[in-house]
């Protein structure tokens, strides 16, 4: 199955709803030191290839974040490629969750 592209505000409807996503930062360290969401964990996409392993084909969901969508949708689908099922792709990234779910998430 293809992943899921899903905009901010379903995600965090999942979130509350006590779903367990798995959220995962690609973007690089200066992006994450400046703003970032609240539980999720930091896997540079520059660094792909060191963590690529740790992610568990069966596991997951796995919200894959970026700044606009676009890094992560590429993440997406290297995953995608290496079996990994269960991956969803948070359109817009980190800037539309900014705008439309935490205003506290400052914008870059």
């Amino acid at each position: 199955m293809p992943f899921e592209q899903l905009p901010p505000e379903e995600i965090k409807r999942r979130l509350d709803a006590g779903e367990k996503l798995i959220l995962i930062d690609v973007r690089e360290q200066n992006e994450w030191d400046y703003c970032r969401i609240e539980g999720a964990v930091l896997k540079p996409m520059s660094l792909t290839l060191e963590w690529q392993d740790e992610i568990d084909q069966d596991g997951g969901p796995y919200v894959i974040i970026c700044h606009h969508g676009v890094r992560s949708r590429r993440i997406c689908q290297h995953l995608e490629s290496l079996g990994v099922k269960k991956l969803i792709n948070m359109a817009g990234g980190i800037d539309a969750w900014s705008k439309t779910v935490d205003s506290g998430v400052p914008l870059y």
